[in-house]
């Protein structure tokens, strides 16, 4: 019979909120602060934010509680009574398993950025046309996502293979939590399947890589215009074909970093420019972020958060379903789901596992 207990670093983080939740009812119910506005606000929101971390804290230890109440009564002469403490030890399992869950999501800080647009860019890689319609199952997923959560999602530029297929594509999902949802899926995503085109029914392994960035303001950072090179061209469509006789396709590079970027969705030239910058300027902020990220990343374990485009995060494995997230070791087998935009499962424990690693460095 397993006895669960608080682990002592979750313990320490719920006291912790604990307290600073008394202090801050103490300071709301204060004049000082009550004939501040300001300061009434922003003790509102801490309270806010406080309150469930700490009712659920104390839903946890009534359960352990419980369970300690119940395993003496396993000691007891009267089998009926055995019986009932049985019951409600594996009940009260499952609810602990749950709150213990539930208080270490909550205990995650609010990333300062979450509620920010996520400008995603989607590359086909490594496996010809079918990364290429590998690529275009992503945006579909993405797409998917956006609609579930209320977002919307705006074309920034895309570049097209064969039919169905697509070689680059950018775009911007703003709403509420749009950049805090979708960062985890920066990274290498790799599909096993077999293509229509293979006779043989050979499973062939393709990739995509994705990176999400979230939208820049100009107050993130400051561009020097003398940093900037302009060029700008024809726009030109699959196969070559004119789009329009003006030179309204913008390349922009920042020299720099030597991060270069072109736009030529929209006849404007204007609009090619302003929207060349908005990725510029993101990309510029990503880099910026990741070299934080890596630099506290280099004391853990994993980088569930550091957004490495390089690694290879997920594996999406028709003939069995399966898709598997590397990160964390995170096997579901519902892939149908996942493509149709159910990211909540591995979102949440990626989440949590980032949340465990950072309790980890803390310690």
């Amino acid at each position: 019979m397993k006895h669960p207990a608080l682990d002592p670093k979750l313990d320490e983080r719920l006291s912790e909120a604990e307290r600073r939740f008394d202090e801050v009812n103490e300071a709301l119910a204060s004049q000082a602060v009550l004939s501040d506005p300001s300061k009434l606000r922003d003790y509102g929101q801490e309270r806010a934010h406080l309150e469930p971390i700490v009712d659920a804290g104390r839903k946890l230890r009534g359960a352990l509680s419980q369970h300690r109440g119940a395993r003496e009564l396993l000691d007891a002469d009267d089998p009926e009574m055995r019986a009932l403490a049985e019951q409600e030890i594996v009940e009260l399992d499952e609810r602990i398993e749950t709150l213990t869950a539930q208080v270490k999501e909550l205990l995650i800080p609010p990333d300062p950025l979450a509620d920010r647009a996520a400008v995603v860019e989607i590359r086909a890689g490594t496996g010809g046309d079918e990364a290429g319609l590998f690529a275009a199952d992503l945006m579909r997923m993405y797409r998917q996502v956006a609609e579930q959560q209320g977002w919307s999602l705006e074309l920034m530029s895309m570049s097209e293979g064969i039919p169905g297929s697509i070689k680059e594509v950018i775009f911007t999902v703003k709403g509420r939590g749009a950049y805090g949802r979708l960062r985890y899926e920066s990274g290498v995503h790799r599909v096993q399947r077999v293509p229509e085109t293979e006779a043989q029914g050979r499973i062939h392994t393709s990739a995509a890589t994705v990176a999400v960035l979230p939208e820049a303001e100009e107050v993130d950072l400051q561009i020097d215009p003398q940093d900037l090179r302009i060029d700008v061209f024809r726009s030109s469509g699959p196969g070559g074909q004119s789009v329009n006789t003006t030179d309204s396709a913008v390349r922009i590079t920042h020299i720099p970093s030597g991060l270069v970027v072109s736009c030529q969705d929209e006849k404007s030239q204007h609009k090619n420019k302003a929207k060349a910058l908005k990725v510029l300027r993101s990309r510029l902020l990503d880099r910026m972020i990741a070299e934080q990220e890596a630099e506290r990343a280099r004391e853990r374990r994993t980088q569930v958060g550091t957004g490495d485009r390089s690694a290879k995060i997920r594996t999406y494995n028709f003939p069995q379903n399966r898709v598997t997230d590397h990160r964390i070791g995170l096997t579901l087998y519902k892939l149908g789901e996942v493509l149709g935009g159910d990211l909540d499962e591995l979102i949440a424990a990626l989440r949590l596992a980032e949340e465990e690693e950072r309790m980890e460095g803390d310690a």
